[in-house]
């Protein structure tokens, strides 16, 4: 392995660590954002209420959003950015390594953006909840509805686009100069990979944006059905799991 290998994946994971460390570190002693009991037994996540006021609600959330996807992700960003980094190498192209940084700026961009707008749905429904306690009654059903439709979506044909397009992303990292170049690449990649998680991603949301168990089991799923010579089949595998999961919880939201 050469030196700038050692040294790319050699920062990749001290990041890695470092973020999944801090991402323990919020979870274990007590969840950052408890749950607020409500009247009708449902709950809802502090995560979205002002406390601090909205912007210091919005920006502890993204913060930790950041962070938590930093830890997620780097498994399946990171190849992807180091074959970028060798086509500029091989282009001979100057400043490769300030151009992976910004390829790779541009794909977290892309993430915080995502958290972004999940905190801005997050804080609606949440309002809505407020206002009709009837809607945290039904949040149960509604959360296992959602499993069973992103498990049926890992069986489908969308799924396997959205890896197909992942990995045409990954081999297409051409060696245009430029940093416009590099961010546009960066964005590319973040907005495919967005899309290929996007129903596991929810999964997380509806079973515990920063319960371990449920970021370990969507990471390793998102990071096998990725990278994996036979990706499309562990996709299938995990939605089949999925699917039985939310029947469970079906079960469970009915009563049995």
């Amino acid at each position: 392995m050469d030196a700038s290998r050692r040294a790319f994946f050699g920062g990749a994971a001290l990041l890695f660590a470092g973020s999944a460390a801090l991402t323990v570190a919020w979870s274990l002693p007590a969840p950052p954002f408890p749950a607020l009991p409500m009247c009708g037994g449902g709950a809802m996540k502090t995560m979205w209420l002002p406390e601090r006021g909205w912007p210091g609600a919005a920006a502890a959330f993204i913060v930790m959003w950041i962070v938590m996807m930093a830890a997620m992700m780097l498994p399946v960003a990171s190849p992807p950015l180091w074959r970028y980094r060798q086509a500029l190498a091989a282009a001979r192209v100057p400043r490769a390594v300030r151009l992976t940084a910004l390829a790779g700026l541009g794909y977290c961009s892309v993430w915080t953006a995502t958290g972004a707008l999940v905190f801005a749905l997050g804080v609606a429904l949440t309002a809505a909840e407020w206002r009709l306690p009837a809607l945290a009654r039904v949040e149960p059903l509604a959360s296992a509805l959602v499993i069973l439709i992103a498990g049926a979506l890992q069986l489908g044909t969308w799924k396997r686009r959205r890896l197909a397009c992942c990995r045409e992303a990954d081999a297409c990292a051409h060696a245009a100069p430029g940093a416009g170049a590099a961010w546009r690449h960066g964005l590319r990649l973040g907005q495919r990979c967005v899309a290929c998680c996007a129903n596991l991603t929810a999964v997380l949301l509806v079973t515990g944006l920063m319960d371990l168990r449920a970021m370990l089991l969507v990471s390793a799923a998102i990071s096998a059905e990725r990278l994996a010579p036979r990706g499309v089949r562990i996709a299938q595998l995990v939605g089949l799991g999925l699917i039985g999961a939310g029947l469970v919880f079906v079960a469970r939201a009915a009563g049995f």
